[in-house]
Formats: C-alpha cells, sequence, structure tokens
C-alpha cells in the first residue's frame, strides 16, 4: 500500500496560496516604498537601530525634539536638510518609520502562518528547505537594511553607501522571485516538467540581465548619476562620456564614477532590448512564451522610453518613483517568462 501524501491538504491549499500571494504583495509595496524613502531623503531620519522599542514613533512633544536633535547630529542635516523645523522632520521620521514597520509585518505575515503550516504538515514534501531560506533571507534583509543605514551616519558622508543600497535591493528582489515562483508553484499544484534547455538558457539570461539592471539602477540612484548628463543619446557630447575611466584602479569606475555608472546603465538597457528582441523572435512559434515574451518586450520598451524621460528632467521624484515601480512589473514579467522555459503544463 502506498504511503498517502503529506502535504497540502485539500482545506489548506487556498489558505496557502493566499498567504503567498499576500507576502508577495507587501514585498512589492516595501520595494516601492522603500525607493520614496530614499528618493524623499528619509532614509537616515532614524539614526538608531530598535527591532523592539523602536516599533512605537516619538509618542511626545519632548520625544519628538530628541529624535530631531539625533538627526541634527549627522552630516546629512546640514547637506540636505539644514532649514527644516520640526514638522519637516516629522514626515521623512514616519517615512523611515513606515519602512521599517513594513519590515516587520512581512516577517510576520511570513513566520508565524509557516509555523502553523509546517505543524498541520501542509508544506509540500521535499521543499521545506525553500521556506527555511526564505525565513533566513527576510531576517537577513532587516540586517542589512540597517548596515545599510548606518553607512549613512559616519565619516561625514550624507548617503547611504551605494554598494550596500545595492545590496539591499538586489535581495529584496530575490526573495521576490522567490516568494512569487513559489507562489506559481502552489497555484499550480507543483506542476511541470522543463522544456528544452534551448528556451532556459535565453530566459534565464534575459531575466538575469534585468537583475543586473536592476541592480545598476541601485548605483544610479547611491550615487545621484541621473542627475547628471541629462542628454540623450549622448553624453558629454560623445556615445561614451569623456570621464568614463577617470578613477584607478580602472574597477571603481563602475561602482563610483558617476558617469560610468550612467553609461553602463544606458549601455545595458540598449543589450537588454536586442537580447529581447532575439527571444522574441526565437521562441514565437511557441505561444505560451510568445505571449509572455510580448509582455516583457513592451515593458523593456516602455522602461527604456521612461528612462530616458526622467533623465531628460533631471530626475524628478514622480518620474524616479514611476521608473523604480515599472522595474518591478519588468522584473515579474521576466521571472513569469522564465517559468514558461522552466515549467511546462500543456
Amino acid at each position: 500500500m502506498s504511503a498517502p501524501r503529506s502535504y497540502m491538504p485539500h482545506r489548506s491549499q487556498p489558505m496557502f496560496i493566499t498567504w503567498l500571494f499576500v507576502l508577495m504583495v507587501l514585498v512589492i509595496i516595501m520595494i516601492a516604498f522603500g525607493g520614496a524613502t530614499r528618493l524623499t531623503n528619509s532614509g537616515l531620519s532614524i539614526t538608531e537601530w530598535r527591532p523592539i522599542t523602536g516599533a512605537l514613533p516619538p509618542l511626545s512633544a519632548a520625544a519628538w525634539q530628541a529624535e530631531f536633535e539625533k538627526y541634527k547630529a549627522i552630516p546629512e542635516f546640514l547637506a540636505e536638510h539644514a532649514d527644516m523645523e520640526i514638522e519637516g522632520f516629522r514626515f521623512i521620521y514616519f517615512m523611515e518609520w513606515g519602512h521599517r514597520q513594513l519590515g516587520r509585518l512581512i516577517g510576520l505575515v511570513y513566520f508565524i502562518p509557516l509555523i502553523i503550516f509546517w505543524r498541520k504538515r501542509s508544506l509540500p514534501d521535499g521543499r521545506e528547505l525553500r521556506f527555511v531560506l526564505l525565513l533566513f533571507l527576510i531576517g537577513l534583509q532587516g540586517l542589512i537594511g540597517w548596515w545599510m543605514v548606518s553607512s549613512g551616519l559616519v565619516n561625514d558622508r550624507v548617503d547611504v553607501s551605494q554598494y550596500r543600497l545595492a545590496t539591499h535591493l538586489g535581495l529584496a528582489f530575490i526573495i521576490l522571485a522567490i516568494i512569487h515562483w513559489t507562489w506559481r508553484d502552489a497555484c499550480d499544484d507543483w506542476p511541470g516538467r522543463p522544456l528544452g534547455p534551448q528556451f532556459q538558457g535565453r530566459t534565464v539570461t534575459l531575466f538575469g540581465l534585468i537583475f543586473l539592471q536592476i541592480i545598476c539602477g541601485a548605483f544610479v540612484a547611491g550615487t545621484h548619476a541621473g542627475k547628471i548628463y541629462n542628454t540623450w543619446p549622448l553624453m558629454d557630447g560623445g556615445f561614451v562620456p569623456k570621464d568614463y575611466g577617470g578613477l584607478t584602479p580602472f574597477w571603481l569606475n563602475l561602482f563610483e564614477n558617476v558617469a560610468a555608472i550612467q553609461f553602463n546603465h544606458r549601455l545595458l538597457a540598449y543589450i537588454i532590448i536586442i537580447h529581447a528582441i532575439w527571444v522574441l523572435l526565437s521562441t514565437h512559434y511557441y505561444k505560451p512564451m510568445s505571449r509572455a515574451m510580448n509582455v516583457v518586450l513592451g515593458l523593456i520598451f516602455w522602461q527604456v522610453g521612461l528612462g530616458i524621460w526622467t533623465l531628460l528632467n533631471v530626475a524628478p521624484l514622480g518620474l524616479s518613483l514611476l521608473h523604480q515601480a515599472s522595474a518591478i512589473a519588468l522584473y515579474l514579467a521576466a521571472l513569469w517568462l522564465m517559468r514558461t522555459a522552466w515549467v511546462d503544463k500543456h
């Protein structure tokens, strides 16, 4: 007699799917809200990391003033907000506080149902490690968030380290990918057989390029590279800016030279367009991939056009936020495309 299946009872399946979907939406909101926090120069407004007691904001005028005085003591205050009054500080404080609260909420929304599903043996057999890994990554993301913030509080810095910003954003997108893929697995009842390796390689490469472009975007944001060379298609009168290799050793230009950082972001966009068109032409006869690829390519052209528009307008807040939100949509669409090559339900 064969052993009964020990996971996914029928009554738990809808709850399991809903749990993963809610978690995915919260992570999307977290990424978008994090971008707004950074773009409004709010991220350094809370100068301490208090995972428990920090859940409550200041509750009195004296407490607000004390927090404001702590903020006045860091270099960013004089550089960015020297004329700020207490009401302006409340705004940026609540932006950062809300970002941290959302992180706490994501941790609870993931951890508590995970324990319940685990005790009820409702996790899919052989995939428990994925859920443990995700729990670890969510906890690690909180630590990296403070590691990032702390870099802007020392050594006369007025911004967080672009290296740490890119790490924080990159891990957020990795977490989003794992949750999305697991949600789709649950919706499809953990299905599928892989298609040919030629499809897998092409879609993985495109997904990897888009992820790399998001990381490049973090370096653009972290160095304010989008506020210079506000022309297109040329930079400083040429295709390649004159200052591209101005730092030594050369590899520093990739991460600290604003001219090189912006040029690399542009160049990678062109590479993504070319690769995406090739994927579309080479997979058009397979309808599930063709549908997904049409969406991906449309979002790529939208994102590139939006990026140019944002650049020409010197990266205003609204366009910058829309550019980041569109990156999330493109990333998920590329993940959907990649899944069509890895999981075949037809």
